[in-house]
C-alpha cells in the first residue's frame, strides 16, 4: 500500500485490501471529478459503477480531512460562528429512480466510507425513509443523502433547505436511462437547475446503461456542459440466450400469452440452479405464474416469492432480503426488479414471453451473476410459436450492438407549473430570474415568453376561466415582485402531490387481521362482491368489505380466484426489435429458434409469403364468412393501433362502409361490415403519409383521448389536489368526474388554456406516437406492395384474427374458439 502514488492512492489502497483493482473507467471518472468536471458514465449494471461515481467525492473528502480538522479546532476556540455553519453538511446527493434501490445504495455507499475512516453520515430520504432519516434530510445533518426526484423536489419546497443545499459538491444520478424518457426526468432537470443556481461549482455525474441516444441523454442531464465527457465503462457483458424449445412433435400454440404449458420445463430449470429470477411482463402474469408454481413447488413455500410494483413495500423488501440471504430459491417478478438492486447470489434469469425490447432483455439478463466480469445469461420461455423469432431477433440485435433510444420529453408545462409552485413555497422566486433558470434545461430551452406568462398566470389564478375560484389561486405575486405561497392549506396539499407518477385509482388491500398486502385498481375491486375470491400477493383472498378505498380481505381456506388486471399492462414491441424480427423471417435459419419453427415458416411461405425488408406483406382473406385485410408493417402495437384507425377512415372514404379492427406487434387487421372489393392501388392510397394529422383528428375521438390525458396532466399541474391526511382518499371515479368537469369548463370558456393544448400534444406524441406513425407510413409507401388474396388464415394473420375476436366473447369462450380454430388450421395445412 505504501508504494501507491497519485491523488487516487487512498482508494486504490482500499481496493487492493479487498483483492480488487480499479478499472480504467473508474479511475477516469475519479480523475475527471477531481478536475472539476461533470459527465455521464455509461456502463452495465454489476461493473462497479457505484464506486466509479462515488470515488471522486470520497477522494476529495480524504484530501480535505486535515483542513477540516484544523477548521474544527478553530471552531472550538471561536464557538460564535459554529451554530450558523454546523448544519451545512450536505456533500453528495445520490438520486435514484426507485425507493427499493435506495436501501441497497445506502448499504453500498457506507462500506467504503467506514473502511476509509471518513466521519460521514449517509441518510435516505424517500417515501419509505425512517423518521430519523427524514429528520437528517430536513436538517442537513448528513454528508450523503440518497433520495428520489420527488423527494428532492419536496426538499426544495422548504425555504430553510436552500442554504443546506448550497453546500452540495456533487450530485450522482443513478440509472439515468430510467428517468430520461419520462416526466420524472423533466422534474429532475428542473431540480438540478435550481441546485446549480444554489451551488455554482456543483459537479453532476449521471450513470446510465447503454442507450441508442447517449449524447442526447448527456445533453438532457448536463445542458450547461455541452462538451461533457461520456465515459465508457466496461464492454457490455458477454450475453448468452437459451430458449426452452418445444419438442419436435409437440403442438405449440400459434397465439397466446401465458405460457403455462411450459410449467414442467420451467420447474426443471428452476430446480437445476440454487437461485433464480423469473421475469413476467405484467403483474397479472406474475401472479398467475406464482400461483402455478406454488401448486407444484417441491420445497418449502417460503422459498418461492413474488415481487411486483403493486405489492406492499414490506413484502417486496422481504423477497429482496431472501435473495440476498439465499433463503429464497425463486422470485417471480416484473420490471420492479429490472433495475440495479445488487443480488450476486442470483444464478439464472428466466424470461416468460417476449421481452418486447433489447434494452429490457439486457437489463434482466444482467441480474444473473451480478458480479464484474460475469457473463449475462437469460433463459427464454416462449408462450406461443412466433415469440421464438423474437428471441432470435433479440440475440442478433445484441450481437450487432443495436439498442433502443429513449427520447426525453420537452415543454411539459404541467411539470413546470408544479415546479414553480414548489419554488414559490420554498422561499419564493422572481419571474425573470426563474425564466432564465428554466430555459437552461434541455426540457424547456425552447420555452417562449408567451408560454412562460401562461404558466405564471396558471399558478396565480388557474387561467382566465378559473380565476374566480379561490382553490386555484395558489401563488401570490407580492409588491416586491416575488411569487410566494401564503396559504398553509395550499402548501400542505402541494407537498402531498409533488411528483409526476400518474395515479391509477389504486385501492389498498389489507388483511382484516394483519398488515397491508399492496394495491389493486379500483375498476377491478368495484366488480367484486363480499365473499368473492381473487388472487393477489401470492394468496387466494376473500373480500370482506370495501371501505374508504381500502379492500379488507381474509385469506381463503381453499379454491381459486380471478387475477386482477392493471391498466397499461400490455407492452408494445420496440421498433428496434420489430425490424430485426422482420429481417429474420426471410433470412437464413441459423438460430435454433428459427429451426424449431421451420414448419410454421414454411407454411407461411406456402400459403402467402414471408415478410422481408423492402416488401410490405398484405393479406386479403375471405374466411369464416367475412373479409379481412391484414397489413404487416412491423412497427409495434402502439403504431399499428393508430394506423388501423387511420386506414378505417380512408377506406370508408373510398367506399362507404364500417370497420372493426385489431392490432398486434407485427401488424393490424381491418374487417369491413359489408362486402367490398380491394386492389393494390386502394391499399397504396390508404397508406399515403399525406394529410396525416388532419386524418387522425377525423379518424379518432380526439376529444375523448385528450380528456383522458388531461386527468394526469391536471393532477401533475395541481388542479386535482389529493385528500388531506385523515380524510377518505378520492376514488378514481371522483377524480375522473372532477377532471372531466374541469376539461369541459376549460374547453367551453378558455379553449386556448395551456393544459388543453398540452393534452392534445401528448395524445399525438405519446398515445399515438405521430412521429413514428409518419415514419412508418413513409416506409410503407417506399416498399414494394406484396398483396395476397387468400381463403385461409396464415400463421401471421391467425393471431390477429384471434385478437379481433377477443372483445366479442367471454374469456373462456374466446380461448375455446381460438384453440379450436387453430387446431382446424393445423389439420388442414398439415404436411
Amino acid at each position: 500500500m505504501t508504494g501507491l502514488r497519485g491523488p487516487d492512492a487512498p482508494l486504490r489502497a482500499w481496493f487492493a485490501a479487498q483483492g480488487w483493482r480499479p478499472a480504467p473507467f473508474q479511475r477516469e471518472v475519479w480523475r475527471r471529478y477531481l478536475a472539476g468536471e461533470s459527465g455521464l458514465l455509461q456502463t452495465p449494471t454489476g461493473s462497479g459503477k457505484t464506486l466509479a461515481a462515488f470515488g471522486g467525492p470520497l477522494l476529495e473528502a480524504l484530501a480535505a480531512r486535515p483542513r477540516a480538522a484544523a477548521s474544527r479546532h478553530a471552531a472550538s476556540v471561536k464557538p460564535a460562528g459554529r451554530g450558523k455553519d454546523a448544519g451545512r453538511r450536505f456533500q453528495v446527493l445520490w438520486i435514484t429512480p426507485l425507493r427499493a434501490l435506495a436501501v441497497d445504495t445506502v448499504r453500498a455507499l457506507r462500506a467504503p466510507i467506514e473502511a476509509l475512516g471518513l466521519d460521514w453520515t449517509v441518510a435516505m430520504r424517500t417515501g419509505d425513509a425512517s423518521a430519523r432519516d427524514r429528520r437528517l434530510a430536513r436538517s442537513g445533518q448528513a454528508e450523503v443523502l440518497v433520495t428520489t426526484p420527488e423527494s428532492l423536489s419536496l426538499l426544495l419546497s422548504y425555504a430553510d433547505t436552500a442554504p443546506l443545499l448550497a453546500s452540495v459538491r456533487c450530485v450522482v444520478v443513478d440509472e439515468w436511462h430510467e428517468l430520461l424518457g419520462n416526466k420524472r426526468g423533466v422534474l429532475l432537470q428542473l431540480a438540478l437547475a435550481r441546485l446549480r443556481r444554489l451551488a455554482p461549482a456543483l459537479r453532476i455525474w449521471g450513470v446510465s446503461a447503454t442507450l441508442g441516444n447517449l449524447e442526447q441523454a448527456r445533453d438532457a442531464l448536463l445542458p450547461h456542459c455541452p462538451q461533457a465527457q461520456v465515459v465508457a465503462g466496461v464492454a457490455p457483458k458477454r450475453f448468452t440466450l437459451d430458449t426452452l424449445l418445444p419438442g419436435e412433435d409437440e403442438r405449440f400454440p400459434w397465439a397466446g400469452h401465458l405460457g403455462l404449458a411450459q410449467l414442467p420445463r420451467v420447474l426443471e430449470r428452476l430446480m437445476a440452479e440454487r437461485t433464480s429470477l423469473l421475469f413476467a411482463n405484467t403483474r397479472s402474469q406474475a401472479e398467475l405464474w406464482h400461483r402455478a408454481l406454488s401448486a407444484v413447488w417441491p420445497e418449502a413455500p417460503e422459498t418461492l416469492a413474488l415481487h411486483h410494483g403493486s405489492l406492499d413495500p414490506k413484502l417486496r423488501a422481504a423477497a429482496e432480503q431472501g435473495l440476498r440471504a439465499g433463503s429464497v430459491r425463486c422470485v417471480v417478478a416484473t420490471s420492479s426488479l429490472d433495475l440495479g438492486v445488487d443480488f450476486p447470489a442470483v444464478d439464472q434469469v428466466l424470461q416468460i414471453g417476449s421481452p418486447k425490447g433489447v434494452s429490457r432483455l439486457l437489463q434482466r439478463a444482467g441480474r444473473a451473476r451480478h458480479r464484474p466480469g460475469e457473463a449475462g445469461h437469460v433463459v427464454c420461455v416462449p408462450t406461443h410459436a412466433l415469440e421464438l423469432v423474437e428471441y432470435a431477433a433479440a440475440r442478433a440485435a445484441v450481437a450487432a450492438g443495436t439498442i433502443e433510444s429513449r427520447p426525453p420529453p420537452v415543454l411539459s408545462l404541467d411539470v413546470l407549473a408544479q415546479h414553480c409552485v414548489t419554488l414559490a413555497l420554498g422561499g419564493g422566486f422572481e419571474a425573470d430570474a426563474l425564466y432564465d433558470e428554466v430555459r437552461g434545461t434541455h426540457a424547456f430551452r425552447a420555452l417562449d415568453p408567451l408560454a412562460w406568462r401562461a404558466v405564471l398566470d396558471f399558478i396565480v389564478q388557474g387561467g382566465a376561466a378559473l380565476a374566480h375560484y379561490p382553490d386555484f389561486r395558489r401563488v401570490v405575486r407580492g409588491d416586491d415582485g416575488v411569487y410566494r405561497v401564503e396559504d398553509r392549506r395550499i402548501a400542505l396539499r402541494h407537498r402531498l402531490s409533488i411528483g409526476t407518477i400518474a395515479s391509477d385509482g389504486a385501492v389498498r388491500v389489507k388483511l382484516l387481521r394483519g398488515g397491508g398486502l399492496g394495491s389493486v385498481e379500483e375498476s377491478f375491486v368495484g366488480r367484486l362482491r363480499p365473499r368473492d375470491r381473487f388472487q393477489f400477493a401470492g394468496r387466494t383472498l376473500e373480500l370482506v368489505r370495501l371501505e374508504d378505498m381500502t379492500a379488507y380481505v381474509r385469506v381463503a381456506k381453499a379454491g381459486s380466484g380471478t387475477v386482477p388486471k392493471w391498466q397499461g399492462g400490455r407492452m408494445s414491441l420496440s421498433g428496434t426489435l420489430a425490424h430485426e424480427v422482420e429481417r429474420l423471417f426471410a433470412g437464413p435459419r441459423d438460430a435454433p429458434e428459427l429451426r424449431a419453427i421451420g414448419r410454421l415458416l414454411d407454411l407461411q411461405q406456402r400459403l402467402s409469403a414471408l415478410p422481408a425488408p423492402g416488401r410490405l406483406l398484405v393479406e386479403w382473406i375471405r374466411a369464416r364468412g367475412a373479409r379481412h385485410l391484414f397489413v404487416f408493417p412491423f412497427a409495434g402495437r402502439q403504431v399499428h393501433e393508430g394506423l388501423a384507425a387511420l386506414l378505417a377512415l380512408r377506406w370508408g372514404r373510398l367506399r362507404a362502409n364500417s370497420f372493426s379492427f385489431a392490432a398486434n406487434d407485427y401488424g393490424f387487421v381491418l374487417s369491413p361490415a359489408q362486402e367490398v372489393e380491394l386492389d393494390a392501388l386502394d391499399v397504396e392510397t390508404m397508406l399515403s403519409p399525406e394529410a396525416l394529422i388532419d386524418d387522425l383528428r377525423e379518424s379518432l375521438n380526439l376529444a375523448e383521448l385528450a380528456r383522458r390525458q388531461f386527468r394526469d396532466i391536471a393532477r401533475v399541474a395541481g388542479l386535482l389536489p389529493p385528500s388531506l391526511p385523515g380524510r377518505a382518499p378520492r376514488s378514481m371515479r371522483q377524480l375522473q368526474a372532477s377532471s372531466g368537469l374541469l376539461f369541459d369548463v376549460l374547453r367551453r370558456h378558455d379553449p386556448d388554456h395551456m393544459l388543453l393544448a398540452l393534452a392534445e400534444r401528448e395524445v399525438f406524441a405519446a398515445q399515438l406516437d405521430v412521429v413514428q406513425l409518419r415514419t412508418t407510413l413513409e416506409d410503407c409507401s417506399a416498399r414494394t406492395l406484396d398483396l395476397h388474396p387468400l381463403r385461409t388464415f396464415t400463421p401471421l394473420s391467425f393471431p390477429l384474427w384471434a385478437e379481433s375476436m377477443r372483445g366479442q366473447l367471454s374469456t373462456e369462450d374466446w380461448r375455446t374458439r381460438v384453440q379450436r380454430a387453430a387446431a382446424q388450421l393445423e389439420r388442414r395445412n398439415r404436411g
